[in-house]
């Protein structure tokens, strides 16, 4: 059975050139990338790479590439990642790893934001089957769970992430909390990007709305590229 995730990482491959800053997420297809970059020693040495993650940047350490931190840089090529899910307009949501802040942090400062993966990502329009996840200052959360309680999302099911080794909430890299967000029915995706960010003590949220330019996914019937429909 194919690799889907790897036939899109082969073909994001075909996106790097000599001397660029890449940006790069979490997840199996982003792994498959690294593997692609470090297998060539002449691109490999001439790319600065940054990453959101922890885990890809240890692996990144692992191939012996030359990292830099997202404070050092202020500006990529291209960033990579991985989705739970988007839709046609490229909106996407990062549910999982819970290091959407950075992740949103390198998107915007990159000339392309590529999303990578297999092709059951790709849904025409946005719906609940993933939470929305909010990074919350922790001496907000009273008032910031009161404010998503209130009557602009009066169904919506708010849990914050608690750990499944350790006794207690879920610390993001920034010393933050983290709180899911299920919806009963999806809602104006446009209009929650705006209110979140309208709330006091919410740091970021996983919808990436309109950031990503291309998307690379790869399926039974080979690989699909696809640019924002507007």
């Amino acid at each position: 059975m194919a690799d889907y995730k790897q036939e899109a990482a082969k073909a994001a491959f075909e996106w790097i050139k000599a001397g660029q800053t890449i940006g790069l997420g979490a997840g199996t297809t982003v792994f498959h990338l690294v593997d692609m970059i470090s297998s060539n020693p002449e691109l490999a040495t001439s790319l600065v790479l940054v990453s959101s993650s922890f885990k890809t940047n240890v692996y990144l350490q692992e191939k012996n590439l030359t990292i830099k931190t997202p404070a050092m840089v202020n500006h990529l090529d291209i960033y990579f990642d991985g989705c739970d899910q988007f839709d046609k307009q490229l909106n996407a949501l990062k549910s999982g790893g819970g290091i959407h802040t950075t992740e949103k942090i390198l998107a915007s400062m990159a000339s392309e934001f590529i999303l990578m993966g297999d092709d059951a990502k790709f849904v025409p329009q946005l719906n609940t089957t993933y939470p929305l996840v909010i990074e919350i200052l922790p001496q907000a959360l009273q008032i910031v769970l009161a404010r998503l309680r209130s009557a602009a999302y009066p169904d919506a099911e708010i849990k914050l992430r608690t750990g499944d080794q350790k006794d207690g909430a879920v610390i993001s890299d920034n010393g933050n909390l983290l709180a899911d967000i299920r919806f009963t029915h999806a809602p104006k995706w446009q209009q929650l990007n705006i209110d979140l960010k309208m709330i006091p003590g919410v740091v970021e949220h996983s919808l990436f709305y309109g950031m990503a330019t291309q998307a690379i996914i790869a399926g039974a019937s080979g690989i699909c590229i696809i640019t924002p429909e507007r």
